[in-house]
């Protein structure tokens, strides 16, 4: 039987009553829900396999099934440099195809720590985003730096990367360590940019876990949730990012920074794999010497990569993917983990309970997705921007890249839904926007800024409350 502690900070319908921890003391403060294994409604799966995050929901049968195969295969095929079936990579480009870099839907393993930066074998399986100190763009670069490309044609730069250790105490003696990044660019396609005068942050791939459900989200209820979500007593103070897509000010969703308010895939097609589209119809590094002699290397520009109806199926195949339930709800560890999870205040940013929309999700040719609508859905965020800090090790999780109203120390709230399951489908715990965190202490440990309180609460737990911590973190 899963206990329920008193949990007055959503959802109000719950039975509430008080419990006593493991020191006998009322834990009055403790706001612990049910179990919530059913993390999204009617697109809950209940598999644990490789496959947990690229799994239809079951409300996919007919004409829908036939789509969102077809999305699914698009999104998986490797992209070529003809403009053939499947082609259109390129001139430059980060990944191959959108599976690439988001294996089984997940996290593709980074190359910064299995090859020190940017990959050999045709993708990094991240993003390099560079700007000038003054948050302009670089002229022959724009905001992404490509350090792939076709043959023929040089790469905009590689990435390297060097780690610094330092470790570090709990109070009961226990060691950790932090890795702490510095990246460096060679090889620049033009004139080599000075480091005095570069910013650049590295972006591992995002688990697509939920897109459907983050899309179909009730704008009113975030911003609600902006509007309450002031906790000085523990520094915390989340607000939503506004984007102009489209010609409309949109609340941002997606994203590291909440920095979209879609799922990007017009604009993962053309920045990350140089496919032209209807919304994006130049090739990305457009303006650039070695493309302007394109026609020399035979590729054609006379005709769109990929069509607005294919990347809507690769949009309906993302917003029908199912959620993973929870595991091992039961398990006493696991409740304890859950109770240390409330206590270290952690669900005051991963917020537990959201609700989506009556109608659900438009796609982006105008397909609607009702059955996304009215769920009450599991996500473990709020989808807000909080500080996360300047002065761990020096830098802290400061990237100094501003996305629409997100500062450089801002960042979205990680929604934690499939977290436990990452290792099981991509083969690593590799966590935070650029993978500097090893495992979900490290991760953990990285947390300054509004997580800083949250930080300390777990650091002062004794290493039994903190392993229960990480035990229900891998039940997400």
């Amino acid at each position: 039987m899963i206990k329920i502690f008193k949990y007055s900070f959503l959802l109000s319908g719950l039975l509430a009553f008080s419990a006593c921890d493991d020191d006998g003391i009322e834990a009055q403060d403790i706001e612990v829900p049910s179990g919530f294994a059913l993390s999204a409604g009617t697109a809950t799966n209940f598999l644990s396999s490789s496959i947990a995050f690229d799994t239809p929901s079951d409300w996919i049968t007919g004409i829908y099934d036939h789509r969102f195969n077809m999305g699914d295969r698009l999104y998986d095929d490797v992209r070529t440099s003809d403009n053939g079936m499947g082609g259109g990579l390129g001139p430059v480009y980060a990944g191959y195809s959108c599976g690439s870099c988001h294996r089984n839907a997940g996290r593709t393993k980074p190359t910064l720590w299995t090859e020190g930066g940017s990959g050999s074998t045709g993708f990094s399986s991240m993003l390099v985003y560079i700007t000038r100190k003054n948050g302009a763009f670089f002229q022959d670069y724009g905001r992404v730096l490509h350090d792939q490309a076709i043959y023929g044609v040089k790469a905009e730069g590689k990435l390297k990367v060097e780690y610094t250790y330092e470790k570090f105490r709990f109070p009961d003696g226990e060691e950790y360590e932090l890795c702490k990044p510095t990246y460096k660019i060679t090889e620049w396609y033009a004139d080599s940019i000075r480091p005095e005068d570069l910013f650049c942050t590295v972006r591992i791939p995002l688990r697509h876990v939920g897109m459907g459900q983050m899309m179909a989200l009730d704008p009113k209820e975030i911003e609600a949730l902006a509007a309450k979500s002031n906790y000085p007593e523990y520094g915390i103070s989340g607000r939503c990012n506004y984007i102009m897509e489209r010609g409309v000010r949109s609340l941002g969703l997606s994203g590291n920074k909440a920095q979209h308010a879609d799922l990007t895939v017009e604009l993962g097609f053309s920045s990350d794999m140089g496919v032209t589209n209807s919304r994006y119809p130049e090739e990305i590094c457009e303006g650039q010497a070695q493309v302007n002699q394109g026609s020399m290397m035979g590729l054609a520009y006379d005709r769109l990569d990929v069509s607005t109806e294919d990347m809507e199926n690769v949009d309906m195949y993302l917003q029908s993917l199912s959620v993973p339930a929870r595991r091992n709800v039961n398990d006493p560890e696991v409740i304890k983990g859950e109770q240390n999870f409330y206590k270290a205040k952690c669900h005051l940013c991963h917020v537990t309970t959201l609700h989506t929309k009556p109608r659900g999700t438009t796609l982006l040719n105008g397909t609607q997705l009702p059955w996304l609508g009215s769920q009450t859905i599991h996500p473990y965020s709020d989808y807000l921007l909080h500080d996360m800090g300047s002065e761990i090790m020096g830098v802290g999780l400061n990237d100094n890249y501003v996305s629409g109203l997100a500062r450089g120390n801002e960042w979205r709230t990680t929604p934690l839904w499939g977290i436990g399951l990452q290792e099981r489908v991509n083969g690593h715990t590799y966590f935070l926007h650029d993978g500097r965190a090893r495992n979900f202490v490290e991760a953990i440990m990285w947390h300054g800024g509004e997580g800083e309180a949250s930080k300390n609460l777990f650091k002062n737990m004794s290493k039994k409350d903190r392993d229960a911590l990480i035990a229900f973190l891998k039940s997400l």
